[in-house]
């Protein structure tokens, strides 16, 4: 067990939307040819006589990483707490443009740089996506083993201590300025099968995914959540040839019933998955209908991976409870209709990190819940909530019915909705817009929405009373 130092107390919102609607998230990667080492554990000093507060950052991925990352370089005593430091999560990968300036991400850790997407719908029709793109644009595909790992590892060398242990409770404090107990198991060492520790934090950001342990301390409230699954397949180099630079995007009642199958290129392999929130039963029948569609592009793969991953529908109800702070999957921050989480996981850590540091001043005073919800979460909300409202109401548009389906892929096409959508995606803002061409869209829209009704097969009907009503906590 760790020892705690001693301290003292110092009108067009739907022509946006579809507008937006294809800021899809995609991407993948593969295997580096050497496996990555796990970091480096250090253990909290029991003779440290620092009399600052401290604060423990509970998940190690995009989200957790980059708010150590800014704690630690504010001077703050930082923890971040990871069970796994070789973590591959079920995802597919893609990050945007901006990311890769925003956060100062090294070219060696893109994998595939996509450029191209190809989405096809119900009935197989077809739309190649990307002719808007300049030269320099694409989308960044990534393996989450090796991202996560950067970014934890740079929090590291930051500043941050890292704790290889898997959080199992949060006991919140008995007094006003009390300290948060974390109880975790240590698995620190070579072939430390794990032993019980605990630490004490003055202030938490629970960076710790959909099954929050800190949330569920803080009692944050429950939420919806879809099951995402991907199998991570090797094809024939002829086969990744035709992957190089693009990446897939099937829709149909055969693949999800409320999203999308994919098929993403990976650094030597490709990832093949989907998603649902409405009928999680059935999610490896859906599964086995992407690879149908697929079909030749994949056929004779050998299946190296299995991966599935619970992913939150929306936010948490609360986000902030007295010193603590929810950012990432944890919060909620995954977008409707494309999926996206990795960005906003890493910008929300980052913000938060940034505010409670400051908040702080240097580990010298403790912030107020009131404080971190104005310098965290009110920016936070002003910056995205428009974009989660907008891909909330394009999902219940368009990935409702396969009328729809065929309706949105045939918006795809349009030259005006991918410049918009490809500027939306890359670049976290919408660039170029013009009334005429929204005017324009408005009745493209109508009118691709009566096609499909006219040409589409209906629905496969399904019922799961039960599963549908259950919620994460």
């Amino acid at each position: 067990p760790v020892a705690t130092p001693a301290r003292s107390h110092p009108p067009t919102t739907m022509i946006r939307a579809v507008l937006s609607a294809l800021a899809l998230a995609a991407g993948a990667s593969a295997f580096l040819s050497a496996p990555r080492r796990a970091a480096v554990t250090a253990r909290p000093r029991a003779t440290d006589i620092s009399m600052a507060y401290r604060v423990g950052v509970v998940g190690g991925g995009p989200a957790g990483a980059c708010a150590a990352e800014a704690l630690a370089k504010a001077g703050i005593e930082t923890f971040i707490i990871e069970r796994r430091m070789d973590n591959c999560k079920p995802c597919g990968g893609a990050i945007p443009l901006c990311m890769v300036d925003e956060f100062q991400l090294p070219p060696e850790i893109i994998d595939r740089r996509v450029r191209k997407m190809k989405m096809i719908s119900p009935s197989n029709h077809e739309v190649d996506i990307g002719s808007t793109l300049k030269p320099h644009e694409y989308i960044g595909m990534t393996r989450r083993e090796i991202l996560d790992g950067y970014l934890r590892d740079r929090a590291c060398a930051t500043g941050a201590t890292p704790i290889n242990g898997l959080v199992s409770e949060v006991q919140l404090p008995k007094t006003k300025d009390g300290r948060y107990l974390i109880k975790y198991t240590d698995y620190a060492g070579e072939g430390n099968g794990g032993v019980p520790a605990e630490i004490e934090c003055d202030v938490i950001i629970g960076a710790d995914g959909a099954n929050s342990r800190v949330a569920r301390a803080i009692d944050a409230g429950t939420y919806n959540y879809a099951i995402a699954f991907q199998e991570r397949i090797k094809i024939s180099d002829e086969q990744m040839a035709y992957y190089e630079e693009l990446a897939e995007m099937y829709v149909g009642d055969d693949v999800s019933p409320d999203f999308y199958g994919w098929v993403f290129p990976k650094y030597d392999h490709v990832g093949v998955g989907t998603g649902t929130v409405v009928n999680r039963p059935a999610i490896q029948k859906y599964q086995n209908g992407v690879r149908e569609r697929a079909g030749a592009r994949i056929a004779g793969g050998k299946i190296l991976k299995v991966e599935a991953h619970p992913i939150p529908e929306h936010m948490r109800p609360r986000r902030v409870v007295d010193r603590v702070a929810l950012v990432g999957d944890a919060a909620g921050y995954v977008t409707k209709c494309s999926g996206e989480g990795i960005y906003f996981a890493a910008k929300s850590g980052r913000m938060a990190g940034e505010a409670i540091a400051q908040l702080m001043k240097g580990g010298s005073r403790l912030p107020t819940e009131k404080e971190i919800i104005d310098a965290y979460i009110k920016p936070y909300d002003k910056l995205y909530g428009p974009t989660y409202a907008v891909l909330d109401a394009l999902q219940r548009v368009f990935y409702t019915s396969n009328a729809a389906r065929e309706a949105f892929v045939e918006l795809c096409a349009s030259e005006y909705v991918q410049k918009v959508t490809f500027d939306s995606y890359l670049f976290k803002k919408v660039q170029g817009n013009s009334p005429l061409g929204d005017v324009m869209l408005l009745f493209q829209t109508i009118g691709a929405l009566f096609r499909g009704n006219a040409l589409a097969e209906p629905d496969e009907p399904y019922y799961n009373p039960t599963e549908s009503l259950k919620r994460l906590g």
